[in-house]
């Protein structure tokens, strides 16, 4: 080809990820339309089982109430396997930091705000301590953390003695899982949360168009939008019809939105995936990993704290029996809400659609009467059909070199 026939050639058209094919779809990591697909569905067949309860408004509001804990420990759990590490020692924590709270409030008298920080402060403190041992001796945190789960056990359970239950009986604590929103502050949030994530949404579309860089088809941009509105359209329907909307689902959602800016606009953000996605290569690019292993610890366990703080909200009361299955349901909900395991790919986002899904499927299955032997089997067959998915998408990505 002649230079006069090269420099008269127009410049090529920004690249995009693919046709209308499911591929592109499960590419995604956020706004994850086959999981939320699968979602829709099963609520409309649980729906059908239950006789319409299902998708009524008191039992939504309590689904996504008893979801907010398992969120918040999600979050913490995203948090680690970003960076590829695990932290087995995440439910211990958050119950703990749950009985930190109450106690300082029940016998000592502490004010709401500052029972709350000590609890809050207490988990800081578990992640610092995890964080060191994992990145400064380099002990795998899969060991650190087990060992850790069964110290915190027996912690908890000499803090909570001669009983194994404290009932709470702070308005300012137990109000966080019992109150609502007001109607004119919840109707808004939502309403500007949709405008914003469709100007955000608009905005990253036009700004790699124009650097020439990779998007998404306008069909999918514009159904990520409409998807996005409608459920949150349909939550809010939801919520308004029986009490409102609950602040606890306001302090999950906040902490979601806080975390995404945090891992997607910030230096810090950038780092993390750097670290799990190659170690090494960072550590050459001159990020220091033992500071980002520390403080994604210390972040970790402060959020199992908030949850500690919303389950003795929820529960009334700090109990020393530790559901077997909150940490295993919280790996389940990051892993089906598309964080890798082997670390440097996922979104914070994909915590709320994969506790929905946990949620929706206990819920529905005991709303069959299902018994807990089913829902075990339910449960570890769908976390079993997510691993299977990310280790198939981590096999095309590496093939297509992306």
């Amino acid at each position: 080809m002649s230079a006069e026939a090269t420099s008269t050639t127009p410049p090529a058209a920004p690249k995009t990820e693919g046709g209308f094919n499911l591929g592109s779809l499960l590419q995604r990591d956020v706004g994850q339309l086959p999981i939320i697909a699968a979602l829709v569905l099963m609520a409309i067949y649980f729906n059908f089982a239950s006789d319409g309860l299902f998708l009524s408004s008191r039992n939504l509001s309590n689904l996504v109430g008893q979801s907010s804990v398992n969120a918040t420990v999600a979050l913490a759990a995203v948090m680690v396997l970003l960076i590829g590490e695990i932290d087995l020692s995440l439910a211990v924590v958050a119950y703990l930091c749950g009985a930190v709270t109450v106690t300082l409030s029940v016998y000592h008298g502490f004010s709401a705000v500052a029972a709350i920080a000590a609890g809050l402060a207490a988990g800081a403190l578990i992640g610092l301590i995890n964080g060191a041992i994992i990145a400064l001796l380099r002990v795998p945190s899969f060991i650190v953390t087990l060992a850790a789960s069964l110290g915190y056990t027996g912690l908890l359970q000499h803090l909570l003695l001669p009983q194994t239950t404290i009932r709470l009986v702070d308005p300012g604590i137990t109000g966080i899982a019992a109150d609502y929103l007001p109607d004119w502050l919840g109707a808004a949030l939502p309403i500007v949360g949709v405008v914003a994530y469709a100007g955000y949404q608009v905005y990253d579309y036009q700004r790699r168009r124009r650097l020439e860089l990779t998007v998404v088809p306008i069909w999918q941009l514009g159904l990520n939008i409409a998807v996005a509105a409608l459920l949150i359209g349909l939550a809010l329907y939801q919520f308004q019809s029986y009490l409102g909307v609950p602040i606890a689902t306001t302090i999950v959602v906040g902490l979601i939105l806080v975390f995404w800016i945090v891992m997607r606009f910030t230096t810090f953000g950038r780092y993390v995936y750097a670290v799990g996605g190659n170690a090494e290569a960072a550590r050459r690019s001159g990020i220091s990993i033992s500071r980002i292993r520390i403080l994604i610890f210390v972040l970790a366990s402060t959020l199992a704290g908030v949850a500690g703080i919303l389950e003795s909200s929820r529960t009334i009361s700090a109990a020393a029996q530790i559901p077997p299955t909150l940490l295993l349901e919280a790996i389940a909900a990051a892993v089906i809400g598309g964080v890798s395991l082997f670390g440097g790919r996922g979104s914070v986002w994909g915590v709320l659609v994969g506790s929905l899904v946990i949620g929706s499927l206990i819920n529905g299955l005991i709303l069959q009467g299902r018994t807990s032997d089913i829902q075990f089997m339910v449960e570890g067959l769908v976390l079993l059909l997510a691993v299977v998915v990310d280790a198939l998408l981590r096999r095309r990505s590496a093939v297509v070199g992306r």
